[in-house]
């Protein structure tokens, strides 16, 4: 993998990130397609959005349709049939979400699966090896994800774990195909992030990721960790800003320095009626726009709002009509991506301060 920082305004950046499988400028969002799918698209339809970097997780991965399926397929790319860029995240989050079906010791963590209730092992290595075997382009290394709240002293025996994994996930590669980030965690306690980022940062990873956040935290909390962390990693590496986030969210992170972001909010928001527009969010499901025959964001140029009113798609969820999820789907990751086109342009420009300012004028009023 290659990164290459273009252009800066203040911490915020403009990077192209080059793969085994294609490249992608950043800051970029990822769709999540937890199963090797975004819910309601085809590949054809996300690729046209403008993204060239998808999201899969290694725990949905190895439990459906499992590792020997996906290799003999020729590896995730020839399964799913998605060309450009894939990361998985390593699965840990999916497995501290378990609770009391799993189990955290030294050696890795032992869980049940949400499936069928059979009993599982991931050790950093197990992880490092799935991901090199389906031949993702990059791998999150296995780390255990900081509950909030948590005391210091658990988040302190927590953070030394994750740094003793990922050692051993940088000994267990075998390939340069697959990149590896590892990932800095430390709860909300700012000398214990740091440590994390300044022994972390000594092993040969190709990006870093902030880990543990978006669990519950207040936002300010976020932010300030968020803004802690990201510009005390290696300027040359990417940065990422694991399960953020909301539109405001994205902003601050990238005012801090940081490059890649996922969430599965814009999708299930779609799903659940609930779709981002330039002028904040609208709930279609709403008995207003029962006879509303506007476009849903008149400054979106997606497939949706070009083509249907908001009274159209407040009937086809009402009447639970699958082109529901696949219309709002559309628009929502299409939004995403706007927003993201625009934060570069505006770095590029020198003024993301603007952009921002703008933006957020724009979606905090009174909405559609």
């Amino acid at each position: 993998m290659d990164f290459k920082v273009l252009k800066t305004d203040g911490k915020a950046r403009v990077g192209k990130l080059t793969g085994t499988h294609g490249q992608t400028e950043t800051p970029c969002f990822m769709p999540v397609g937890t199963l090797g799918a975004v819910k309601g698209l085809t590949w054809e339809q996300v690729e046209g959005m403008g993204y060239s970097l998808v999201l899969a997780n290694v725990y949905h991965l190895y439990l459906r349709p499992g590792l020997e399926v996906i290799e003999d397929a020729g590896g995730i790319h020839s399964f799913t049939g998605w060309s450009d860029l894939i990361l998985t995240d390593s699965g840990g989050f999916q497995v501290f979400s378990l609770g009391r079906l799993m189990k955290i010791t030294e050696e890795g963590i032992e869980f049940r699966s949400h499936v069928d209730g059979s009993k599982h092992f991931f050790t950093p290595e197990f992880v490092v090896e799935f991901e090199e075997r389906i031949g993702v382009d990059i791998g999150m290394v296995l780390d255990e994800c900081t509950p909030y709240p948590a005391t210091y002293e658990y988040a302190k025996h927590s953070m030394k774990k994750t740094l003793r994994w990922a050692k051993r996930s940088i000994e267990a590669r075998t390939t340069d195909k697959t990149a590896l980030f590892g990932i800095v965690q430390g709860g909300i306690y700012e000398d214990l992030r740091l440590k994390c980022v300044e022994e972390l940062t000594k092993l040969p990873f190709e990006g870093y990721a902030i880990g543990g956040l978006s669990v519950g935290e207040p936002k300010e909390e976020m932010y300030r960790i968020t803004r802690l962390v990201a510009p005390n990693l290696p300027f040359d590496k990417p940065r990422y800003l694991m399960g953020v986030g909301t539109p405001e969210d994205i902003l601050e992170a990238v005012e801090a320095g940081v490059d890649m972001f996922d969430c599965v909010m814009p999708t299930r928001n779609a799903r659940n009626g609930t779709l981002f527009t330039t002028y904040g969010r609208v709930n279609i499901k709403a008995a207003k726009y029962k006879r509303d025959f506007t476009p849903l964001d008149p400054e979106c140029d997606c497939y949706t709002c070009r083509n249907f009113t908001k009274a159209y798609l407040r009937h086809l969820y009402a009447s639970g009509e699958v082109n529901s999820v696949i219309l709002n789907t559309i628009h929502n990751l299409r939004f995403y991506a706007r927003l993201m086109e625009g934060i570069r342009r505006a770095i590029r420009e020198g003024k993301f301060k603007e952009f921002k300012e703008e933006f957020l004028k724009k979606y905090r009023g009174e909405g559609g």
